[in-house]
């Protein structure tokens, strides 16, 4: 027992002097440099959010509505010419084994109010289900039958998933004939109104290529994790898109909900599947040919949010690993450009894609979930108080107008956001070094919600799942480390980092589960006190 003993405090020795011999020559140098690094990555991020919210005020302050951008004129009827007077639009609704939503995005999409014989609906169908499939056609030949001019069409393969059958829909003969094409994804459902209040926009602006609407989220009470989700879409859409839209007329095209001039989709180079972003990427080339972007905030399309923890992370990644991938491949080319003005470029490169896309998902994770915790077992490395507090704090308060309504979940959401932010750093790094799951491609399970909601869903379907689903183990190492560092700080340290360091830790650990388990049936029947009630119940128990 004695020499075990001794064994022990041998190899505890060791370990001190290699700690104390590295230590000032090498992790102390190497800490400082990673906290320049992330303060100046957090001021990046500081002045991005200061400088957006400063135009939205503006936008707001000057009642820069779209109708007094571009000119808008609503369209009217011509005696002598007929319906010919309208353009012919398409509107593609692309699938893949949408059994949950198939019935309501077609009807949402035959629903839109336009002429009849100046419209066509084209349902690409990529389902790999026979059954889902012949449901699939079964609904088109059903609304074919009412009078609708409804295409179903299908492919021998995959090849390009969603942008591939989205090029395939745009080679059929009869597309020839339209001028614009509006895009739907499966749990989409535009109001009857949407294309008389955005062709216009269209009609009378050449320069326009795209108009954008808005996502409205029909499931965002289910759970907590909706709830989160909510709070960052909408600050996208309330901030990021406005301000694209009202000063540089450019702006992530959002995959969906939009309205396409065919001939600027064209001239871009149509869909390409060289990426997992394939709207941001059409987006982008069509920008740098000289074409405008026009966002309505003011007109929302319904749709569902991913509602299990493993359909947000695959969704997660598809939009973390995307765009840093195509920030890598068109990087060259923007720079390259004459079409566009220097200061677009900057936009583009800087704004749009380093600071968003790249910084925000690395700078979140490595300062606030590696750096800042190491400075606890290293404190000749020290954190100023603006950089470890105050910058922070400002981005969150600003990040949180998009939603008032969600204020009391501040603090979950920036935990979620925090564990979150280490799934995204991964995907944003393959990305960048184009890795493996770099083209990943996995369809974001809906679960039919919006039926449910209007009392004609099915009942509630029973949650499996594997542990493998359910335990993380690159969330479980950082939840340990940062247990470490808390305890370190607790009984060691003076920074009182700890305060911060458990409650992250905690959510590392638990949030997975909170998360999945708090689902919409646990909650049904719940009035809006019951359901802050037991957000407070949970925030103690983390």
């Amino acid at each position: 027992m004695e020499s075990f003993q001794g064994a022990r405090d041998d190899i505890s020795f060791q370990m001190g002097l290699i700690w104390s011999q590295l230590k000032e020559p090498v992790i102390v140098p190497l800490l400082r440099l990673a906290v320049f690094l992330c303060l100046a990555m957090s001021l990046m991020m500081l002045v991005e959010r200061v400088y957006m919210g400063l135009v939205i005020c503006l936008v707001k302050l000057f009642g820069r509505k779209p109708e007094k951008r571009y000119k808008w004129e609503p369209m009217k009827d011509d005696v002598e010419l007929g319906n010919s007077t309208y353009p012919m639009v398409l509107v593609q609704v692309p699938m893949y084994n949408e059994r949950e939503v198939y019935q309501l995005s077609i009807g949402a999409a035959c629903g839109l109010s336009w002429p009849s014989d100046r419209i066509i609906i084209q349902v690409l169908d990529d389902s790999t289900d026979p059954t889902i499939k012949e449901l699939v056609q079964m609904e088109c030949s059903r609304w074919a039958s009412k009078g609708v001019n409804i295409k179903y069409e299908v492919r021998d393969n995959r090849n390009g998933y969603k942008a591939g059958a989205l090029k395939e829909g745009m080679k059929r003969s009869y597309v020839k004939q339209c001028d614009y094409v509006a895009i739907f994804d499966a749990d989409f459902q535009p109001e009857p109104d949407f294309l008389w209040r955005t062709v216009p926009f269209l009609v009378n602006n050449p320069e326009l290529g795209l108009v954008q609407a808005r996502w409205k989220f029909v499931n965002a009470n289910e759970c907590l994790m909706t709830r989160m989700q909510e709070m960052s879409l909408d600050y996208h859409f309330t901030v990021e898109q406005e301000v694209g839209s009202s000063t540089y007329a450019f702006f992530g095209f959002n995959g969906t909900a939009g309205v396409w001039r065919i001939s600027a989709l064209n001239e871009a180079g149509g869909w390409k599947d060289r990426t997992t972003v394939e709207d941001m990427d059409l987006a982008v080339r069509a920008s740098l040919k000289g074409w405008k972007f026009l966002y309505l905030a003011n007109l929302k399309v319904k749709n569902e949010l991913p509602s299990t923890l493993k359909a947000y992370r695959y969704q997660q990644h598809r939009w973390s690993c995307g765009p840093a991938n195509l920030f890598k491949k068109m990087f060259s080319e923007i720079i390259r450009n004459k079409k566009v003005s220097l200061t677009k470029k900057i936009y583009v490169i800087y704004s749009f894609f380093f600071v968003r896309k790249v910084v925000a998902h690395i700078n979140t994770f490595v300062f606030y979930c590696i750096v800042l915790p190491a400075t606890v077992v290293v404190p000749e490395v020290a954190v100023p108080k603006w950089g470890a507090v105050y910058i922070p704090s400002i981005i969150t308060l600003l990040n949180a107008v998009g939603t008032p309504r969600s204020l009391h979940l501040l603090v979950f959401w920036i935990l979620f956001e925090n564990t979150m932010s280490l799934h995204r750093t991964k995907a944003t790094i393959i990305g960048l070094l184009e890795a493996s799951r770099v083209n990943e491609w996995i369809v974001t399970e809906k679960l039919g919600d919006a039926l449910k909601g209007k009392g004609g869903g099915k009942a509630p379907k029973k949650i499996r799942f594997r542990i493998g689903e359910r335990i993380h183990m690159l969330e479980l190492l950082v939840g340990c480390y940062l247990l470490l560092c808390g305890c370190y700080d607790f009984m060691l340290g003076k920074n009182r980092f700890y305060i911060f360091l458990y409650p992250i830790n905690c959510f590392l650990h638990h949030g997975i589960w909170i998360c999945w388990h708090f689902r919409s049936q646990l909650l049904e029947g719940l009035d809006s006190t019951s359901f802050r009630c037991l957000h407070i119940v949970i925030v103690f128990t983390v």
